[in-house]
């Protein structure tokens, strides 16, 4: 009786016969080459090799090798699809803008900008015709990509020329960037109705112009980004800014000190909340624009303060003091 061809399929699905194969191998370091032919997806999937000693064998590739292989080639894969999309977007966006075609006119609304160069780009046109309000959000300095002080400077001009039309800039920063010293002086070099708040956390970059147009990021490192100009999504980030601007701490032209009731200050406070919530280092950081150094000596003056020996008491001390119970 003869078994049953083999099936062709993918590395996260190792067949039965291809595991205990594989494990075999690596018990004993080789395997005969006639054994897998009944599980070809082994040499198919790069977890065996020959053997340099014997042309009989089949050696196994460690399993960390082996798994790094296989997720380079699914990032690699990643990467070509992303391109993919970036390239179909450009060549169908025109087409997306034409009259006539009622399936086209939501597509419209939403454009994928790839690159900084491109990004900049669109934001400086529409930036062009801003006569109101631009609202930003900027979680770190730098406004797109890698390119920071580039970016800055595109941006310090657009800035300026909406301001001398007349129009309003606002711009929420977290906590962590109010004493900036490139923040305090871009701000000074600005003329014109502006102003900055700060909160212990802000959501992701957003440059909202005229309540009619947005960008967003679409990757962490920012050389990809969506241009909104769909009605609804534009009233609804706009309202999100006002309500989180209502919540926010004057910073220009005009910082207010944050009050420091029980030697807590606000940041200690806000890294406390994330504590609770069973956060690590890395993730507090993240969350409140501080590098993972900064996020730890908080903590540790936080646990001085609380009298804390370990994380499993400052978390049960945080919820004891009561401070997360005061407003900021």
């Amino acid at each position: 009786m003869t078994s049953a061809p083999h099936q062709r399929h993918s590395a996260e699905q190792l067949c039965s016969t291809g595991r205990r194969l594989y494990e075999q191998a690596l018990r004993q370091g080789y395997l005969p080459i006639e054994v897998t032919e009944a599980a070809p997806c082994l040499i198919n999937l790069g977890l065996l090799r020959p053997s340099a000693d014997s042309l009989s064998r089949l050696e196994p590739v460690a399993p960390v090798v082996a798994l790094h292989r296989l997720l380079r080639a699914s990032e690699e894969q990643i990467a070509r699809e992303r391109r993919r999309e970036a390239r179909l977007t450009e060549t169908f966006d025109p087409l997306l803008r034409l009259g006539g075609y009622p399936e086209a006119t939501d597509a419209s609304h939403l454009r994928t900008l790839s690159g900084t160069e491109q990004i900049n780009g669109a934001i400086t046109e529409a930036m062009a015709q801003a006569s109101r309000e631009v609202l930003t959000i900027q979680p770190r300095t730098g406004l797109t990509g890698r390119r920071g002080e580039e970016s800055d400077a595109i941006a310090l001009v657009r800035d300026q020329d909406v301001l001398d039309r007349g129009a309003r800039v606002r711009t929420l920063y977290p906590h962590t960037l109010r004493h900036f010293p490139s923040i305090a002086a871009r701000h000074e070099r600005l003329v014109g109705d502006i102003e900055a708040r700060s909160l212990d956390e802000v959501t992701d970059r957003m440059i909202l112009i005229d309540a009619a147009v947005a960008f967003i990021p679409v990757d962490p490192d920012g050389t990809v980004a969506l241009e909104i100009r769909h009605p609804a999504i534009a009233r609804h980030l706009a309202t999100t800014f006002d309500r989180l601007w209502r919540l926010a701490t004057p910073m220009y032209p005009e910082a207010v000190p944050p009050p420091s009731p029980n030697g807590i200050t606000p940041r200690q406070r806000a890294i406390a909340a994330l504590l609770t919530e069973g956060h690590t280092d890395a993730v507090i950081a993240d969350r409140l624009g501080m590098n993972i150094r900064t996020a730890r000596v908080h903590i540790a003056k936080l646990a001085a303060t609380l009298g804390s020996q370990s994380r499993a008491q400052l978390g049960y001390l945080i919820g004891q003091s009561g401070i997360l119970d005061q407003e900021r």
